[in-house]
């Protein structure tokens, strides 16, 4: 590590740096020789948190949850109530089911999952959904026959999105995971797994359009 550092000029904090430790905080994450984790005492600070009673308190809240989204599976579809209060032109109405996601992320960031380190030398191991209105993928390995996440990601489809058949969304799930997760994937063997037994044939063809338009995304194997 000290080596890299060097050769990207990058300074460190002799006070602030430690060594020989078993696991410390970086960047408000716990890291440790099993993967990484929420910081828990900072999780602890949003679990306290009430209501939002305005749409600043509703952006400061998932400022905060989403920080560590990326432990959460399916942040934006179950954040999704809670959203549509910041659109514009949306009536302030916190209602049960706004009270029912506020309570369901302060409880994921507390169960959150421990991420593992990303071992190049295992395949990748994709996980994508689509329901009417989000998407949810997460990046993983297999180790002892166990799926360990790496990164869950999610996104609310846009309003044309939205519209798109079942199958179109379906499909628009696995190139956001390979959009998302390009990184990893580029040069790296991997594994994709989807609920939706029609894109099994849709797969096997040699170009894949996701949907009509100029600047078409195509999944090519």
């Amino acid at each position: 590590m000290l080596k890299r550092c060097e050769d990207t000029n990058l300074c460190l904090n002799w006070e602030k740096s430690h060594f020989m430790v078993k696991e410390g905080i970086f960047l408000d994450h716990n890291i440790f020789k099993n993967g990484i984790e929420v910081d828990k005492a900072k999780v602890d600070v949003i679990a306290k948190l009430p209501y939002p009673t305005t749409i600043k308190g509703i952006r400061s809240f998932l400022g905060h949850a989403g920080f560590y989204q990326r432990f959460i599976q399916d942040f934006s579809k179950i954040a999704r109530p809670m959203t549509r209060l910041i659109e514009k032109d949306t009536p302030f109405i916190f209602s049960k089911e706004c009270v029912e996601a506020f309570q369901t992320l302060k409880r994921k960031l507390i169960e959150a999952p421990i991420l593992i380190a990303p071992d190049w030398d295992l395949p990748f191991e994709l996980m994508c959904d689509a329901s009417d209105f989000a998407i949810g993928v997460v990046l993983g390995h297999r180790q002892e026959k166990h799926f360990r996440p790496i990164h869950y990601a999610s996104k609310t489809m846009t309003m044309a999105e939205s519209n798109y058949t079942t199958i179109k969304k379906e499909m628009l799930a696995v190139v956001y995971a390979f959009e998302k997760f390009r990184s990893y994937l580029i040069m790296n063997k991997s594994i994709m797994y989807t609920d939706h037994s029609a894109l099994k044939s849709i797969l096997g063809q040699y170009t894949i359009p996701v949907r009509p338009s100029p600047r078409q995304n195509q999944i090519t194997p």
